[in-house]
């Protein structure tokens, strides 16, 4: 192929991603998807910040771990424990690899 056709084809792409990126962010922005997001964090704040009052009124001790919560739910399980181990593992070999090629062509180029 000419080097015409694949930038035309680069550039094609290029555009199509772009402006399917739009439609997502101008959908997301339309249907209120951010909004709903951010005024269910602003209630969990305001549900935390009730539950403060409440115990700093009845003389309570006060542990801000405890008002600082997410509900965030763990969801590891042994599979995915072992593919995120597997994953690092097979990360750290693939940099020491590339660490080391790159040793061996500096060496090379000296």
């Amino acid at each position: 192929m000419d080097k015409r056709k694949i930038l035309k084809r680069v550039f094609r792409y290029s555009l199509m991603i772009c402006f399917i990126s739009f439609l997502a962010l101008y959908m997301s922005q339309r249907t209120g998807y951010v909004e709903y997001e951010n005024s269910k964090q602003v209630a969990l704040t305001e549900k935390q910040i009730k539950k403060f009052e409440a115990d700093v009124a009845a003389g309570k001790k006060i542990d801000m771990e405890q008002y600082l919560k997410t509900n965030e739910k763990n969801y590891q399980n042994v599979i995915s424990r072992l593919g995120l181990k597997i994953s690092k593992t097979a990360g750290g070999s693939v940099k020491t690899i590339v660490e080391s090629g790159f040793k061996v062509l500096s060496k090379l180029g000296e």
